[in-house]
């Protein structure tokens, strides 16, 4: 990668990927799980129930709601995930992010989706 330097900063050009950001983030969640003494499902279902609360965008879940189904957590739990955090986070957020990882991954989280009526409350 090419870099060219912006005032005394030393600035990436817009528009470049910045290796520092990413970087960054890869330390800040490194060991994140071994640190958090829980066990991987609840880890996850964690980390979606953040991302909920967040308001976060739809590719935010990608690596969460990914990891949770290669290690078989069942859509149940993440649905069920979505109901109890639902009264703290406001049923917009949680509509939203159910859509999301609908969209994204494909699993029926609302209503009318191919599940049955009053899945989600």
């Amino acid at each position: 990668m090419t870099r060219e330097t912006i005032g005394a900063e030393g600035a990436d050009a817009p528009g470049e990927a910045s290796a520092p950001v990413f970087d960054t983030l890869v330390q800040m969640t490194l060991n994140a799980f071994e640190r958090s003494g829980l066990d991987s499902e609840t880890y996850l279902l964690t980390r979606i129930a953040a991302l909920v609360a967040m308001s976060a965008s739809p590719t935010s879940y990608l690596l969460n709601v990914g990891a949770a189904d290669e290690i078989g957590v069942p859509v149940e739990k993440i649905r069920g995930t979505l109901v109890a955090i639902a009264p703290v986070v406001g049923s917009a957020r949680v509509v939203t992010a159910a859509r999301g990882i609908q969209d994204a991954f494909g699993l029926p989280l609302l209503p009318g989706e191919g599940e049955e009526e009053g899945a989600v409350t």
